[in-house]
């Protein structure tokens, strides 16, 4: 059987970990980093049993960064 590399984005939501696949649109959640990645593993292998994904290229994944609300210090005038 031939495997797919695909791409999991994990976050932590209070006492569990979720974890998600932006190119099938999967999610789960664990206990641990592992057990959500497991999990998303197995669901994911039984969503593309029923709904194959089409060849495409990999997507990019990258990274940016944003102000937060009210932690940019103003320039003092003199």
């Amino acid at each position: 059987m031939e495997q797919r590399i695909l791409t999991a984005i994990v976050h932590r939501e209070e006492e569990i970990f979720v974890a998600e696949c932006p190119e099938v649109g999967t999610v789960s959640q664990g206990k641990s980093i592992e057990g959500a990645l497991a999990n998303l593993k197995e669901a994911t292998e039984l969503y593309l049993e029923e709904f194959p994904l089409k060849e495409s290229e990999a997507p990019l994944m990258t990274v940016f960064g944003v102000a937060e609300h009210g932690k940019i210090k103003k320039a003092v005038r003199a």
